[in-house]
């Protein structure tokens, strides 16, 4: 049974960083979440003063952030000592658990930058866990061709292939996929697993439902997504992954499961006690890291 289009969400614009605006579909009025995903950003244009003053160091704890690059130049560091090169076509998974402070910075200064980030919730057990960093370079993504079809498999599992990320908790599966005009994409799902089509350029449809450019369908019930490509193709991601099924408590940068642990997580931001632990790198696939320091200015939650 094809996955039918339960709810059609059109991406609302907000301002995040130091100023730049990014365009969120999960995390606003109309989808507060998908468990287990939090929030989805997509950000980044061709006008540098619209992305140059970047996101300056900021708080997280209680759950996973995972950023696609899809064109463009951004350094990250953090509390943990890590500093990651992202670059067009790499991805960066960061379990911030226990607590991360970390920034993001555009290292150009003109040219089209754009990618997304997405935020997937943490079990109550593994929140205040040790936190981690992977990433991984265009070239350690597998990418699947057949003709007009493209898939960049950043996780989970697709023509007998596995992407590089995989999180146990949720087994998510994110495919970047391209496709030419009129053609289909097939894939597999668990039927209680939610799921998620974002089209970012062209159009498409699945089943009955147009899904335009700019908008996120949320997928219902069934054992397979199916998106056919319109006529001037399209590419967009698909996300899918295993309900953790736990209360969600969020405010801003903290996600919890209860109001008390989120007004802890605040008085130990602001005590300079939210970093538990600098960890080690869990993983790194050609992504040339180094160490590195930040501080922290609270500013904004990206």
């Amino acid at each position: 049974m094809i996955r039918p289009v339960e709810k059609l969400v059109r991406a609302a614009e907000v301002t995040e960083g130091a100023g730049v605006a990014v365009h969120r579909t999960i995390g606003t009025p109309a989808l507060k979440n998908l468990d287990p995903f939090l929030m989805l950003d997509h950000f980044g244009g061709s006008d540098p003063d619209e992305y140059i003053a970047g996101f300056p160091p900021h708080p997280h704890r209680g759950f996973i952030t995972f950023t696609y690059m899809l064109d463009g130049h951004m350094e990250h560091q953090d509390s943990m000592g890590n500093r990651g090169d992202l670059r067009s076509g790499g991805a960066q998974w960061m379990k911030a658990a226990s607590g991360v402070i970390h920034s993001e910075m555009p290292k150009q200064t003109g040219g089209l930058m754009r990618g997304f980030q997405l935020w997937i919730n943490l079990p109550a057990a593994e929140k205040m866990s040790d936190p981690a960093y992977q990433e991984f370079s265009p070239q350690a993504i597998p990418e699947i061709e057949d003709g007009p079809v493209r898939v960049r498999l950043l996780s989970g599992r697709y023509a007998g292939r596995r992407g590089v990320i995989d999180d146990p908790n949720t087994d998510m599966h994110y495919l970047d996929v391209a496709l030419g005009p009129g053609n289909e994409f097939a894939l597999p799902l668990a039927g209680d697993y939610a799921a998620f089509v974002c089209v970012y350029e062209g159009g498409a449809a699945t089943g009955s439902s147009d899904l335009p450019q700019h908008s996120l369908a949320v997928l219902g019930e069934g054992d397979e997504i199916r998106v056919i490509a319109g006529p001037a193709g399209a590419r967009f991601i698909c996300v899918a992954g295993k309900p953790i099924g736990e209360e969600v408590v969020q405010y801003g940068p903290f996600v919890m499961n209860t109001r008390a642990e989120i007004e802890l997580a605040f008085r130990e931001y602001q005590s300079g006690q939210l970093v538990k632990k600098k960890a080690a790198m869990t993983g790194v696939r050609k992504g040339g890291l180094t160490t590195g320091d930040t501080g922290s200015t609270g500013k904004t939650y990206f």
